[in-house]
């Protein structure tokens, strides 16, 4: 044992503890830990993720929204005492505000439905009141975690309910960095406006467009995904609230279900509804399954960006080189000078994760049984960590790569210059057959096609320059025209 391992090893054993007791006997909890008993059997049961539920705070803060809306119906009920309703909804007020945050210890992977969650925030909540009584913590006597704290709910209840308003709050912060994304290549879309290049199919050269018009498209494709992702917001809207144990409502008044949903509206203001059957609420997590399938998609979009901007960007000397991306820090330990597509590149990796994590969320939602599913942990952390992620993946693609965007005008310009791509856009005037030999004879001989064109006498010059200008070349200006009849021959003859 080193002399720090020692050391720590001295305090931990001289830190002071207080004794707890449950069912299963009795634990001796460090004396200023705000969690109790069922907190400490789950850390040693569930040394799992090593990832505490604290690394969402938009959790803690709907368990902490729930205890609150809970305290508030159950007085107005009188099914709990005003003075002890009271100093529930101030310490849930607190952890609302941020306080406390760290002594929601438990993992996000564990066993049991969500119930050492659950508890965690029952003794947490309990002990921040029981401090603002000036009562000592564990004094459960004068405050309960379960008769009090917990009354008329049940973890099969609070914790759905909880990870459904927890993705409510997260995903306002995703569809806001996704907006801002989007302008981002809106803005890109219109710097670029005149910027010709050659587009491709297949990864072969096809038609001239502009980047402008490139970028535009990933704008576009970002604002779909805004509201597709802002839809599923109904699907977090619907609750089993007052369900308690299986959905039959047992141990709450009759009132309480309709009442606790009033008072989380006003407390989180959102627009959550009691399911109407609260049986089939408390067992399925279809919604859960419909959300992640939502993000899959949205991380999907997003990672094929990412792999154009990376194509867009390669080389820069033997690649497409068409675009710069921001340098954003050495790119090799061996290679001088190289720079690589990072921020793309850990954007790719973030949907990997999503999608990974939809295959979970799948998973766990056809291994329910009966009338509880209790895999909602694993359902839990695989969406809080998608939606997070994804949110930080628009930010720094946004931030560190897109509004950094500079084109390389000169060779996009000598690329469609040389393209035979551009013969396309005559075929209205000398015909598919004439337009295909004489992009053949391009190819094949490396000369310009308006300069073939006018040589076999097809169009004058004029004609052609007019035809091939940007704007026409990205479909900015009609040019389609009735065909002529044109002698193939001809168009190929020397």
């Amino acid at each position: 044992m080193t002399d720090t391992e020692a050391t720590y090893d001295h305090r931990a054993t001289a830190r002071e503890t207080r004794l707890e007791t449950d069912s299963l006997g009795s634990l001796e909890i460090p004396a200023d830990a705000y969690w109790g008993i069922h907190t400490a059997r789950a850390l040693s049961n569930f040394p799992i993720s090593k990832r505490p539920i604290s690394v969402y705070p938009d959790l803690v803060v709907a368990l902490a929204s729930i205890k609150q809306a809970a305290a508030r119906t159950n007085a107005d009920l009188g099914v709990l005492d005003a003075g002890k309703a009271e100093l529930i909804d101030r310490a849930c007020q607190l952890v609302i505000d941020g306080r406390f945050h760290d002594e929601f210890v438990t993992g996000v992977i564990q066993g049991g439905a969500g119930t050492s969650t659950n508890m965690n925030a029952n003794e947490v909540i309990t002990n921040v009141a029981l401090e603002l009584a000036g009562r000592p913590k564990g004094d459960y006597a004068f405050l309960s975690p379960y008769d009090h704290t917990n009354r008329s709910q049940s973890t099969n209840d609070v914790y759905p309910t909880a990870i459904k308003i927890a993705l409510a709050f997260a995903l306002r912060h995703l569809l806001d960095e996704l907006e801002q994304l989007r302008a981002s290549f809106a803005a890109k879309a219109v710097e670029f406006r005149h910027v010709l290049k050659v587009g491709r199919t297949q990864l072969q050269d096809a038609v001239p467009m502009t980047l402008g018009q490139e970028f535009h498209g990933f704008a576009t494709t970002l604002g779909e995904d805004h509201a597709r992702l802002s839809e599923t917001l109904w699907l977090l809207a619907e609750v089993n609230l007052g369900a308690t144990a299986i959905g039959t409502g047992i141990t709450a008044d009759p009132r309480y279900a309709a009442s606790v949903v009033t008072h989380l509206n006003e407390i989180t203001g959102l627009r959550l509804e009691t399911a109407p059957d609260l049986i089939e609420s408390t067992s399925d997590a279809g919604g859960f399954m419909s959300f992640s399938g939502t993000l899959k998609r949205s991380a999907i979009k997003l990672s094929k960006i990412c792999n154009d901007l990376r194509l867009l960007s390669s080389g820069p000397q033997a690649g497409f080189g068409e675009i710069n991306l921001p340098p954003r820090q050495a790119g090799s330990s061996i290679m001088p000078g190289k720079v690589n597509p990072v921020i793309p590149e850990v954007v790719n990796q973030v949907a990997f994760s999503v999608v990974g994590a939809d295959m979970t969320v799948t998973m766990a939602a056809e291994a329910g049984q009966l009338q509880l599913n209790a895999f909602e942990p694993v359902i839990a952390h695989s969406l809080l960590q998608s939606v997070t992620w994804l949110a930080q993946a628009c930010w720094t693609l946004r931030v560190n790569c897109v509004d950094g965007i500079t084109a390389n005008e000169e060779r996009l310009g000598t690329m469609v210059g040389s393209s035979v791509g551009v013969i396309t856009a005559l075929t209205p005037f000398i015909g598919y057959t004439a337009a295909a030999a004489l992009a053949k004879t391009a190819l094949l001989t490396g000369r310009n096609v308006a300069d073939l064109v006018v040589e076999a006498d097809l169009m004058s010059r004029d004609e052609v320059e007019k035809q091939l200008s940007p704007a026409r070349l990205s479909g900015l200006e009609a040019t389609t025209m009735a065909i002529p009849v044109i002698d193939v021959d001809a168009a190929t003859s020397d």
